[in-house]
């Protein structure tokens, strides 16, 4: 498949024209420039064009001296260009051309790769007789509004004559094609700022594919990666360090962090990171919760293991955490890493396997009902208002995770804690640790298995 790298300097609308052409809004768009830090991969397609395109960071090159971070941003944004078919040159039609995109254009000059050269922000205005693009040596710039959706039938025809002239196969890769019938996880790498999130990313991947340092909230959008392990199709998603609310003011972090948020709700499996180097903190706690809540299965990773100090207590401490605070979800898988030194990354990604497995779990209403029995047998429902509560059927209605339906004559009046005997009496027979388990009770008197059961 073709790749399309953008390039451009910052606030120009390479992100907005990424969401247009993948029709999702998935990069976190503001007015404020520099907001995009990592490269985002999505795939687009132009009326019969499909392709994929890399979002990148703005780059300014040496007009503004350049910052650690800026530096960073700027490997990640020419490593997109190395890797694309196609370069799409972005500038900003109401500003004119500017001495950075000058410079920008000589150094995409130098890569002798086709190139495209995109007009955006031109909603509304026509640019025919704008002649300061010319100075670019990139040839008649294409007008366009990402945000409006103007000028994309210029674009595909731009791009025909692109992949036409450069003979440009249209034919998917093989080799990173996703095979349809994989077994597919979703996995977001979650936990607060500067836990080494992105360098477990770049760790589990081989390679830098991630904005690394030692300055806290380096990344922003949830970025989505496709890897395969083992048998597997992994879709790993590095998402922003999750602060306290009350301490997020700065409106993209908290942009950032919403998208955070919603790579929760959208997982199979959520790995929260933890600082093995600090004591756990009440965010941690409240992002395990957010988990379990969502009904995710969650792998607990104690980072920075390797300049841990007095590492047994730090793994007592955290067990007691989860012990105390997550009663209902027993036995979270806590794996020790060292996301820099590359160390327990095999066991990190057994337990993800291990827990997505069970996550998907599905019990026959025979072994259900032979169970639920044998636990009322054991324990029978208290008296309610001087009524025995009875019990009569369960099944399972649902996996990811398992929720079951339990049929009672009193629904409303099972007491909490014999709904959380129940609980762990199935998790303990059936052996279903660490994942959440949900149970709706629900009335009726006809039981649909009697007849089955019976037999």
């Amino acid at each position: 498949m073709i790749k399309v790298a953008f390039v451009g300097r910052p606030n120009v609308g390479k992100s907005s024209l990424f969401n247009r052409l993948t029709r999702k809004k998935t990069a976190i768009i503001h007015d404020l420039p520099g907001v995009t830090r990592d490269r985002r991969y999505g795939d687009a397609d132009l009326f019969d064009i499909k392709f994929q395109i890399i979002d990148t960071a703005g780059t300014e090159l040496q007009h503004n001296k350049a910052t650690e971070l800026q530096q960073l941003m700027e490997v990640q944004t020419f490593k997109a260009a190395d890797e694309a078919d196609i370069i799409f040159f972005i500038f900003d039609a109401r500003e004119g051309v500017t001495p950075i995109d000058e410079d920008l254009a000589a150094r995409l000059r130098s890569y002798q790769k086709p190139v495209i050269l995109l007009g955006n922000k031109a909603e509304g205005v026509r640019f025919q007789h704008d002649y300061t693009s010319f100075k670019l040596g990139l040839g008649d710039p294409v007008y366009i509004s990402a945000v409006h959706g103007e000028g994309f039938i210029d674009l595909f025809e731009a791009m025909q004559e692109c992949i036409e002239k450069h003979g440009l196969s249209m034919e998917g890769d093989a080799e990173t094609e996703v095979d349809p019938d994989s077994k597919t996880i979703e996995l977001a790498i979650i936990g607060r700022p500067n836990v080494g999130k992105s360098t477990m990313v770049n760790a589990l991947l081989k390679e830098d594919r991630q904005l690394t340092g030692p300055m806290a909230g380096l990344t922003r959008d949830s970025i989505q990666i496709d890897w395969h392990y083992k048998d597997y199709h992994i879709k790993l998603v590095d998402t922003a360090g999750q602060r306290r609310r009350a301490n997020v003011d700065n409106p993209i972090e908290k942009l950032a962090v919403t998208d955070a948020l919603r790579s929760v709700q959208y997982c199979n499996v959520a790995a929260l990171i933890l600082d093995a180097s600090v004591p756990v903190e009440k965010q941690d706690l409240t992002i395990a919760r957010h988990v379990v809540d969502e009904g995710r299965a969650l792998v607990i990773v104690l980072n920075k293991w390797d300049i841990a100090e007095n590492p047994k207590k730090i793994l007592a401490d955290v067990q007691h955490e989860l012990q105390h605070h997550f009663a209902q979800v027993k036995q979270v898988p806590v794996i020790t890493t060292s996301a820099l030194e590359k160390t327990g990354l095999a066991k990190f990604m057994d337990a993800v396997l291990e827990v997505y497995r069970l996550w998907n779990v599905r019990l026959t209403t025979g072994q259900l009902n032979q169970w639920l029995r044998h636990a009322v047998e054991s324990h029978t429902p208290p008296l309610v208002n001087g009524r025995r509560i009875k019990l009569k059927y369960a099944t399972q209605i649902k996996t990811r995770p398992p929720t079951f339906h339990l049929f009672s004559n009193l629904p409303k009046e099972i007491p909490e804690d014999y709904r959380r005997y129940l609980v762990n009496s199935l998790r303990e027979s059936f052996n279903l640790p660490s994942i959440p388990l949900r149970f709706v009770f629900r009335g009726g008197d006809n039981n649909p298995y009697h007849n089955k059961d019976s037999k």
